[in-house]
């Protein structure tokens, strides 16, 4: 975690534990210190209220106790552009994008890195449960110690650049350490709820809070036989695997028993689903991906034997990542996988270190 010597620091302060404790650590490190809390979402919430006013409440009240200053960085216009309206495209297109990743590789480790160097910081650091280490004369991207709470997933893209001019200070502790660091320091943040749904947008009503952004246009729910049996909303509000929301009662002539979206058709705004959490329609064992990116900024030599991620809380699953070309990629899982969704990312592991990732354009 140490920074060198003197070298100034910009850490980005959210306003929650993680953060906190990371401005903490680095405060009784002695090396020159600032927090810049990150405004990325103007839009208020259902009840009028704006999620960022009461966080920047918190992030000032953690700097006063530990004596350090805080200012505000304006990047929503950034995250509008580089991130939502995104997110917004992919859902409009049937795929399931990663807010946490893209705000990652827009936001946080690029525009807010920006902004703090022009503040003069020598480095930035974050809250994230990540570690970095130096081998053979590249940066390594590790998990955090703490496995459980690890987000090096979504922190696949960041390079070497960014990698030497990030510090993660609790990279190295688990959450319950982490709060108890901060109650111990009487952070008011110690008991702070962790944030939890959008980035940067906080928890709503997924649906609903869509709707506001792309309208519904509502549709036919099929069995893969073609039959209709309920209809649906919008395509955009659901993603393979789905359960909830279907909204479909007993079915003549079928089971009782839940159904799952499996497939959509966008142009014909279907939502395909079956019966069974592990219906065969709903499993893949091979994927192609791109929009690669490889942390050391190197192309691994193909084929390589690793394991990878297709969501954040899955288990490391065990396959074989081969580089098609410059930024496209296949990946054949030793075991079949559920609800592989285009969109989603993957990300590839050798151990501790994540390798880099990429985002999953089909499954097979």
């Amino acid at each position: 975690m140490s920074a060198c010597a003197r070298e100034r620091v910009v850490v980005a302060l959210s306003g929650g534990v993680d953060s906190s404790v990371a401005a903490l650590l680095l405060a009784r490190a002695g090396n020159p210190l600032e927090a810049l809390f990150m405004k990325n979402w103007n839009e208020p919430l259902a009840d009028g209220s704006c999620r960022w006013e009461s966080d920047v409440a918190d992030a000032l009240a953690v700097c006063e106790r530990i004596g350090i200053d805080l200012d505000t960085v304006d990047l929503s216009r950034q995250y509008w552009d580089d991130v939502f309206a995104h997110c917004l495209h992919e859902y409009a297109h049937g795929r399931t994008p990663n807010p946490d990743v893209l705000c990652n590789r827009e936001v946080k480790f690029d525009a807010f890195l920006a902004a703090a160097r022009r503040r003069g910081a020598d480095r930035i650091a974050t809250g994230h449960y990540a570690r970095r280490d130096r081998c053979a004369d590249r940066w390594r991207l590790l998990r955090g110690r703490d496995l459980a709470k690890d987000q090096s997933y979504f922190l696949y893209t960041l390079g070497q650049a960014q990698l030497e001019a990030t510090l993660f200070p609790i990279g190295e502790l688990d959450k319950r350490a982490v709060r108890s660091l901060a109650r111990e320091a009487g952070l008011a943040t110690h008991a702070k709820k962790d944030s939890t749904g959008i980035c940067f947008i906080g928890e709503q009503r997924f649906r609903d809070f869509l709707a506001r952004f792309l309208p519904t246009r509502p549709g036919e729910i099929r069995s893969l036989d073609e039959r209709v049996i309920g209809t649906h909303p919008g395509a955009a509000y659901f993603t393979l695997g789905q359960r909830e929301g279907l909204g479909i009662g007993g079915v003549r002539g079928a089971a009782e028993a839940p159904w799952f979206v499996v497939d959509k058709d966008v142009d014909a705004n279907v939502l395909y689903v079956v019966q069974g959490h592990d219906h065969p329609a709903l499993m893949s064992t091979r994927l192609v991906a791109g929009q690669l990116s490889w942390v050391s900024g190197l192309t691994p030599a193909a084929p390589l034997r690793c394991t990878a991620k297709t969501r954040y809380r899955q288990a490391d699953q065990d396959c074989r990542l081969t580089v098609i070309e410059a930024d496209l990629c296949e990946v054949a899982f030793d075991r079949p996988q559920r609800a592989v969704t285009p969109g989603q990312s993957v990300v590839f592991y050798a151990g501790e270190v994540c390798l880099g990732g990429g985002v999953i354009r089909a499954r097979h």
